[in-house]
């Protein structure tokens, strides 16, 4: 099936993504299936077949395949769901899917609805052009990304499909969210690819007093106030740098060397500030303190006082490994000190066919244009392919068209947008991935 009369590929991702959109998907609850029917419909248009894996009816995760031969299989990963949006902060409808200057609007056009929609136009035009792929391209789209295994629950989501029906997502390569952002530094664009993620390890933090009557503060001991030191301890430490595989090639190719670690942020900095941004968690955990609770009456002086951190840890890196760094920079004291979870903190080798494949469509987006890896700070679903199949996992959808910088603070935020530019540069890249794995 050719494009739908009078309509170009432009149209098709633009006029996807916006179906996509309209169909609200915030979780919690999530109601994937929304946005499950609208690509089960689209994907029919070209005789391409759909199957439904959910723990429950309304959570479905979406799962496309265009069988191949013995070679090896690519996953365009990607999820439906999305977080909250509250429409008194935004300047449109958050589910309009208006299309404005060559930009869609609407809660998920970055994270990651305009991925999802380049994904599947990719595959549906890999299946009109009757591409035969050495081994299976899957298109794989899940629910629960943004809240899943939140308390020990599985969720509903990949890390759910890889454990209960292993066979229909187990791939060799995938390419999933997490970077693509461009940066010009010294004049030469430079694109990032999230090869790894760190480790998401939050714990709490609790320190234990003397309740009594805020009236008669001297008859009590405030586990408030004596929590106070530590929250500034946790604000202001500062690690040792250390240098993963990551970081040195990310400073190779940006700096053309490797600079003293205690000199990289401000090299950094002296290129672009948000390459320090890039560069900083890299080199090191990351502490931030979030939330606080201690007493819940005005009047009543708190005998405990929970602080909540959260921890992001290198890839490989694990709590065992950081709680002597914390408990250093805490000092001496009499709190308590529990770990609530610790998720992600994988990574994929550096030197594979996919980093080729991709290093040589980036070198065609634009004179000069250049490929370098980085650790997302963040977790992604890249970790559950990785642990469960070993998949070599990048997070890469090149944004060329809109700013980097107000790309970054409009994901989770009001007025998202994603420019029809990037979505089609997307579909080009993902079409491009499959054919260098596949043809």
């Amino acid at each position: 099936m050719a494009l739908a009369e009078g309509v170009g590929l432009r149209e098709e991702v633009t006029s996807l993504l916006q179906e996509l959109l309209r169909a609200n998907t915030v979780n919690p609850p999530g109601n994937e299936l929304r946005a499950a029917e609208v690509l089960r419909a689209y994907f029919a248009r070209d005789g391409i077949e759909v199957e439904l894996y959910a723990r429950e009816r309304d959570r479905p995760n979406v799962v496309a395949r265009l069988e191949g031969g013995d070679g090896p299989s690519v996953a365009f990963l990607s999820h439906t769901d999305t977080v909250l949006a509250d429409p008194a902060e935004w300047d449109r409808d958050p589910w309009s899917g208006d299309l404005v200057e060559g930009e869609v609007w609407g809660r998920g056009a970055l994270d990651m609805k305009g991925q999802v929609a380049a994904s599947a136009v990719a595959v549906a035009l890999l299946k009109r052009e009757g591409f035969a792929p050495s081994g299976d391209l899957l298109f794989v789209t899940v629910a629960d990304e943004e809240v899943g295994g939140v308390g020990g629950h599985d969720g509903y989501g990949l890390r759910w499909l890889v454990q209960e029906h292993p066979d229909a997502v187990r791939c060799d390569y995938a390419v999933n969210e997490g970077a693509g952002e461009r940066l010009v530094l010294g004049g030469t664009p430079f694109y990032s690819c999230a090869t790894a993620e760190k480790m998401s390890a939050p714990f709490v933090l609790r320190v234990r007093g003397r309740s009594g009557h805020a009236s008669m503060p001297g008859i009590a001991d405030n586990a408030l106030v004596k929590a106070a030191r530590y929250v500034d301890a946790l604000g202001s430490y500062v690690p040792e740098p250390t240098l993963i595989p990551e970081a040195r090639r990310l400073l190779e190719t940006v700096l053309g060397e490797v600079p003293p670690l205690e000199e990289a942020v401000a090299r950094a900095h002296a290129l672009h500030p948000l390459l320090a941004a890039l560069v900083q968690p890299l080199l090191a955990l990351t502490l931030s303190p979030t939330m606080i609770e201690a007493s819940h009456q005005r009047n009543v002086i708190p005998a405990l006082c929970e602080v909540t951190v959260d921890c992001r840890l290198l890839p490989e890196q694990t709590p065992a490994d950081a709680e002597p760094l914390i408990r250093a920079a805490l000092g001496e004291g009499d709190y308590e000190l529990e770990w609530s979870e610790a998720v992600g903190g994988t990574r994929s080798p550096l030197d594979t066919p996919l980093w080729d494949v991709l290093a040589e469509f980036t070198a065609g987006i634009e004179p000069g244009a250049r490929l370098t890896p980085i650790a997302c700070p963040g977790f992604t679903d890249s970790h559950y392919l990785r642990e469960a199949f070993g998949t070599v996992a990048y997070g890469f959808f090149p944004i060329r068209s809109m700013d980097t910088e107000l790309a970054t603070k409009l994901v989770h935020s009001a007025n998202e947008r994603a420019a029809v530019d990037d979505l089609e540069l997307g579909v080009d890249m993902l079409r491009s991935t499959a054919l260098g794995l596949l043809g």
